[in-house]
């Protein structure tokens, strides 16, 4: 199988990951995409991040009407910092002979170079680079503080998406001020926002 693999925060997940995923699956012929959320992220701060149990919560009752789209928990219950090499391991353990394909927004592309062991990274999976239009160009290889084969890897599936303009940060500002998410995120997790006052709402 061909498996997309979402990984990060999801604080909280929204409509815009939704769509991120679903052009990434359309686009790239998967047939699953895992959404990993993290459980202590390395390269963001953990203040304003609800607990994990709530964000994963949160992705089942989104995904719930996709068969395509499944909640991985291996993050969630392994100690320690989530790092996604350790994560690729483990799944390419588990199920040898799928493919991977991890999604990565376009933004996050410039730190790649800071993250453990990108370079097995690349050859455990492909990478997808997604960006909206108007988002930042494709890098060039050299520019990615990589050797040049493990950046090509890693930019060669660069996929633009829907424009979207949501993001989880603006949601929780949203629901600090007391002001409506509807719309933003789906309806189950708006009550679920809600119903454990999760984020000021």
């Amino acid at each position: 199988m061909r498996i997309g693999l979402f990984g990060g925060s999801f604080n909280p997940v929204h409509l815009g990951h939704l769509i991120v995923a679903s052009d990434a699956m359309e686009a790239h012929s998967l047939d699953r995409v895992f959404w990993i959320p993290c459980r202590a992220p390395p390269h963001k701060a953990a203040a304003d991040l609800a607990p994990a149990e709530h964000r994963a919560e949160m992705i089942r009752l989104a995904i719930a009407g996709e068969p395509r789209f499944e909640l991985c928990r291996l993050e969630l219950e392994r100690e320690g910092p989530s790092f996604t090499v350790d994560t690729l391991r483990e799944l390419r353990a588990r199920r040898p002979a799928d493919q991977f394909f991890f999604i990565i927004g376009a933004d996050t592309v410039p730190e790649l170079a800071t993250w453990r062991d990108v370079e097995t990274l690349t050859v455990l999976c492909e990478f997808i680079p997604v960006v909206r239009p108007g988002g930042p160009p494709r890098p060039a290889p050299e520019s990615m503080g990589l050797p040049r084969a493990a950046a090509e890897r890693l930019l060669a599936r660069w996929t633009e998406i829907h424009p979207i303009g949501i993001s989880a940060s603006e949601i929780r500002r949203r629901l600090a001020a007391g002001r409506s998410v509807r719309y933003l995120v789906p309806d189950p997790v708006e009550r679920y926002l809600r119903d454990h006052h999760l984020y000021g709402a």
